[in-house]
């Protein structure tokens, strides 16, 4: 019944789409100002039907409905119910399906919210929103359904992959898809306003709010998708250049050029082109995102689709959107020209847009490179850590620069007496980083650079904001927020990097491990039965040698039985100045463990630092909301 129910909503969807862009195209042609009312019906009853979708497929998870392959291959009767939700769109099908939700709920939104502007831009922007969705329910339905049936019904399913039974990764999807689906809104308002020649600051202010909100989301889904990496993949750390971390951050660069020209856009009525460019690449990366996971190209952790007749659409698509795009870009271009005064605030973010175009074209080479080598060669080779620290490390030292100094000129030219104040504050931090220099060891060259420019940035902000509270303009608090975030974000992660300790080892219970300045003792082993899985414990006693300090740790590993899986679960103990960091793993045929033990400095503050980012994009978001 569900499965008949859901798939009769996906051909309504498919429907409405289509009558949506039949009336507006209609309504385009008419010369009063206003949006025909059917077109907003039309609407309600598509964002109705996509919800009501979406629940019949949440309703199957919950309740088991193994008639529905999707819930067979990705549920179990004793799954909890936290994950039997998160099971709906952690599989292909499902995410695809939240995927198109999220579309709808854009249009419907951009729509409503939109309507002081002018109608024949937002009926264009309706109608090229709409082809997105189309796109992507046609490919739900020919490749992805959600609701397809399978008979004889199975009296069990096999489960959700272990790995993505976790808080962290329940919630990591939706934001992400929020950030990257919301670009689409965007896409087709770019191509609206050059169809309907509705620029300048009206078209600045038509999608500035969307581009913060989605902006504010991408961002938190990032964070989430790093912290649930760091804790539950045993690597320790929070970002490895996995090829689809890498996906993930590459419309995140493009949209925050694209967050701070709309500024320009808004204020000086310039760098129009810009603006367009980077809302038609934010979407085109976020579904050569969604190509790269789902096509099965790449082998990493995060992908959970491996089917190439997917990949083929998807690419396809992703041609057609570039083609379109390109095309009505070039054939209605009008070419500006930028004549900036040096100490002015636009010269400043021009010069940030290209740091972020360079940071995009690096990670996109480091991501695709090995995959182009592979097809014309067969030489597989990964791009890791070591070809980003050294491309993209040395360029951050100037963008922190900038950061500091954009923001204390003026619009159009500023006057000199400005740079004297901040000359006070780099003093101030050199001093700060000579402090750290002297009481803890020597840093490298690159090192010591980046904490003065990131403590340059921070002592900035600070200052900054008692300067915002005393003039009371809060528009500057939400841009301070974020640069004040990344200045400590870029710091504690010049301080974790430099400190952080990791030894391997092999320990049998009731042996101890001395290294440097802890003394590790295997206590011993447990056996624990839970719902849906068995977990050996290891019970550990960390002694910090240098102040008796003693902490205990509980590593597990996870063996499933739906599906058959091991995992390895790391215990950490979260302290103000570190985490300390442990996973175990059996040695096979052996009473021996394998230990990774890890000291990991500032940890804590690495996240509060992205939250800070985080929270500047949702500030400017409520702002411009109210000023709305």
């Amino acid at each position: 019944m569900l499965s008949n129910l859901g798939s009769i909503l996906v051909f309504l969807i498919l429907g409405l789409s289509l009558l949506i862009i039949y009336n507006a195209f209609l309504d385009i042609k008419n010369n009063n100002q206003t949006i025909k009312k059917n077109i907003y019906n039309l609407s309600l009853f598509q964002i109705t039907f996509t919800i009501m979708s979406f629940f019949t497929l949440l309703a199957g998870f919950i309740f088991s409905d193994f008639s529905i392959i999707n819930v067979y291959e990705n549920s179990h009767t004793t799954k909890p119910l936290f994950y039997k939700v998160a099971g709906s769109w952690g599989n292909h099908e499902g995410s695809l399906l939240l995927w198109i939700n999220i579309l709808v709920l854009f249009s419907y939104l951009f729509l409503i919210f939109n309507h002081k502007h002018n109608k024949k831009f937002r009926l264009y922007t309706l109608i090229f929103q709409n082809f997105l969705i189309l796109g992507f329910v046609i490919f739900l339905i020919l490749n992805s359904n959600p609701f397809s049936s399978i008979f004889p019904v199975p009296l069990e399913g096999m489960g959700l992959n272990p790995i993505l039974q976790d808080p962290a990764l329940a919630i990591h999807p939706p934001l992400l898809y929020i950030g990257f689906v919301g670009c689409s809104i965007y896409f087709s308002a770019a191509i609206a306003s050059i169809l309907s020649e509705y620029n300048g600051k009206q078209f600045a202010l038509a999608i500035k709010s969307w581009v913060y909100i989605s902006w504010t989301f991408q961002t938190l889904g990032i964070i989430v998708g790093s912290i649930w990496a760091y804790y539950e993949l045993g690597w320790g750390g929070f970002w490895f250049w996995d090829p689809v971390e890498n996906a993930s951050l590459l419309p995140w660069f493009a949209i925050t050029a694209l967050m701070h020209s709309v500024m320009v856009l808004e204020k000086r009525n310039t760098l129009y082109e810009w603006v367009i460019i980077l809302c038609l690449l934010t979407f085109i990366l976020s579904v050569t995102g969604t190509f790269l996971v789902r096509s099965g190209i790449l082998n990493s952790v995060h992908t959970f689709a491996n089917d190439p007749s997917r990949g083929l659409y998807i690419l396809l698509f992703l041609s057609l959107m570039i083609f379109t795009s390109v095309i009505i870009f070039f054939k209605e271009r009008k070419k500006e020209s930028y004549d900036f005064n040096l100490n002015s605030k636009e010269t400043f973010i021009l010069t940030n847009n290209w740091f972020m175009i360079f940071f995009l074209a690096t990670v996109l080479i480091g991501t695709l490179y090995p995959i182009f080598l592979d097809v014309l060669t067969n030489a597989k080779i990964s791009v890791g850590p070591p070809f980003y620290n050294i491309v993209i490390i040395p360029l951050v030292i100037p963008l922190l620069f900038l950061m500091t100094l954009g923001p204390q000129f003026g619009w159009i030219n500023s006057k000199k007496e400005r740079l004297y104040k901040t000359l006070y504050v780099l003093v101030g931090a050199i001093t700060i980083n000579l402090f750290i220099f002297y009481f803890f060891e020597n840093y490298g060259f690159y090192v010591n650079l980046i904490l003065i420019t990131a403590t340059f940035l921070v002592l900035h902000s600070v200052l900054d904001a008692k300067k915002s509270f005393k003039s009371k303009k809060k528009f500057e608090f939400s841009r301070i927020i974020s640069h004040l975030g990344f200045g400590l974000l870029v710091f504690f992660i010049g301080v974790n990097h430099q400190h952080s300790v990791e030894i391997d080892f092999n320990l049998k219970t009731g042996q101890k491990k001395k290294l440097d300045n802890y003394e590790i003792y295997f206590e011993n082993v447990s056996i624990e039965q839970n719902k849906n899985y068995k977990s050996v414990i290891g019970r550990f006693e960390i002694i910090e040698l240098k102040n008796k300090n003693i902490q205990y740790l509980s590593p597990e590993i996870r063996i499933y039985t739906n599906p058959e899986t091991l995992t390895y679960e790391a215990a950490i103990k979260t302290r103000i100045n570190s985490d300390l960091y442990l996973t175990m793993s059996n040695v096979s045929r052996s009473d021996f463990y394998n230990i990774k033990f890890q000291n990991k400095p500032l940890m804590i503050w690495v996240w509060i630092s992205a939250f800070i980012i985080a929270l500047g994009g949702l500030i400017q978001f409520i702002q411009k909301k109210n000023e709305n």
